[in-house]
C-alpha cells in the first residue's frame, strides 16, 4: 500500500486500534500501548516505540502512518522568547512562540494555516486562510514546545495560549479535540486552567463554549470599545458588534462562571486616549474580566504603531481608578519577528 494512501493513526480512538490489532489475530492490550506512545510521548515514528517488536513495529508501518511536523526554523531574542516556523506534512507553515518569563513558560500556538478574519493590524492577515489545523496538528505545536522549554530552559511548560494564527473558533471541533488530548491524563495531563482560548468575539461560538461548559479560559481580542472603530480594525465586528458580544459573554459568564481576559492592543493615536480608556472601563462592567493591555510588535505595512509609555501607564491608571484588574503586556521577541504572522510571511515572501 502506497504511503499516502495509509491513514494516520492517530484518527482512531483507543478502541478502534485495540479492534484492529484483534482482527489480525494479535493481542488487545498493544493498543493501550501504542496509544501511550502517540499521546502521552508523543512519538511520531513506529521505531521508536522500543517496547513493542520489530514484527508489531513494522506491521502498524505497514497500515497506518504518522503526519510529521518539523520546526523548520528556529529564533531566539535576546529575551529569550522563541519563535518557531513549523512546517506541516503538506509544506504549509504556521507559527508558535515559546515565551519564558519569571513564573511561567508559555506556549503561543496556531490553530489556522493563515486567517480569515482580516484584522487590520496583525500580519497574519497578509497570508490569507489556507486551511484549519487537525487535532493532532494542534497536538503537535505544543509537544514540540514542551519539548523545546526542557532543552532550552530546563523548565516544563506552564501555559498555553491559542493566540498564534487563525481564529480557534472557526475550527472549533478540532480545537475541542486538540486540547482534549493535551490536558487528558492519558495525553500531556496539562491543566484546562492553563490554557486560554483567544477569539475576536465571535458570539455564536462564544455561546457554543458557554453550552458545552468548557473548562478553559476564554480571551476576548477586544482593541477597542468603540463598534466605529472596530468595525475599522476588526470586519467581522460588523456582523458581530459589541453589543452583541456583551449578550454573549454575559451568557458565557452565567454558564461558566469563569472570568473573562480582555486584550486590548494599544494603537498610538487610534485607541489609546482617555477616552478610549473610559469607555473600556464601561464595556467591562458586563462580566468580571481582567484586562491585559499590549504594547503593539510593529507589523510593516499596517501603518499602527506602539502607544507611547507615558500613554500606556496613563491608560492603566484611568482603567484601575474604575476597580479594574489590569496587566501591561511588553512586547516579546520584537527583533526576531516575534508577531503572529511575521515570520510565515518572511518564508512566503522568500
Amino acid at each position: 500500500m502506497q504511503e499516502n494512501t495509509k491513514p494516520d493513526i492517530r484518527l482512531l480512538s483507543p478502541e478502534e486500534i485495540k479492534d484492529f490489532f484483534v482482527s489480525h489475530g494479535d493481542k488487545p492490550f498493544k493498543s493501550k500501548q501504542v496509544w501511550e506512545w502517540l499521546w502521552k510521548k508523543s512519538v511520531r515514528n513506529f521505531d521508536e516505540m522500543h517496547n513493542m517488536s520489530v514484527a508489531t513495529r513494522k506491521f502498524l508501518d505497514e497500515h497506518f502512518m504518522i503526519h510529521q511536523m518539523h520546526s523548520s526554523i528556529t529564533h531566539i531574542s535576546k529575551d529569550r522568547t522563541i519563535k518557531t516556523a513549523f512546517q506541516l506534512s503538506d509544506k504549509k507553515i504556521v507559527e508558535g512562540v515559546l515565551i519564558p518569563s519569571e513564573k511561567r513558560m508559555t506556549a503561543c500556538i496556531s490553530s489556522q494555516v493563515g486567517c480569515s478574519m482580516g484584522c487590520k493590524f496583525c500580519a497574519t492577515a497578509k497570508l490569507g486562510f489556507s486551511r484549519n489545523l487537525t487535532f493532532f496538528e494542534i497536538y503537535d505545536q505544543v509537544a514540540i514546545l514542551s519539548k523545546m522549554a526542557m532543552e532550552r530552559y530546563s523548565n516544563p511548560l506552564t501555559n498555553i495560549v491559542f493566540m498564534g494564527m487563525g481564529e480557534p473558533l472557526l475550527n472549533y471541533d478540532h480545537l475541542i479535540k486538540g486540547i482534549n488530548r493535551i490536558t487528558s491524563p492519558d495525553g500531556l495531563n496539562m491543566s484546562p486552567s492553563r490554557i486560554t482560548v483567544s477569539t475576536v468575539g465571535l458570539t455564536k461560538m462564544i455561546k457554543k463554549l458557554a453550552d458545552d461548559e468548557v473548562k478553559f479560559n476564554l480571551a476576548i481580542s477586544l482593541h477597542t470599545a468603540n463598534n466605529k472603530k472596530r468595525n475599522e480594525i476588526i470586519p467581522v465586528n460588523q456582523q458581530n458588534s459589541l453589543e452583541d458580544l456583551a449578550d454573549a459573554l454575559k451568557y458565557y459568564y452565567q454558564k461558566t462562571k469563569n472570568r473573562v481576559t480582555f486584550e486590548y492592543l494599544l494603537l498610538s493615536k487610534f485607541n489609546d486616549s482617555v477616552a478610549d480608556a473610559r469607555e473600556l472601563a464601561e464595556f467591562c462592567k458586563i462580566v468580571p474580566c481582567k484586562i491585559n493591555l499590549i504594547e503593539y510588535n510593529h507589523v510593516e505595512g499596517t501603518g499602527f504603531r506602539k502607544s507611547p509609555e507615558i500613554n500606556v501607564n496613563g491608560f492603566a491608571g484611568i482603567l484601575e481608578t474604575k476597580n479594574l484588574i489590569v496587566n501591561i503586556r511588553k512586547s516579546r521577541g520584537e527583533d526576531i519577528a516575534a508577531a503572529c504572522g511575521q515570520l510565515a510571511n518572511k518564508i512566503q515572501q522568500s
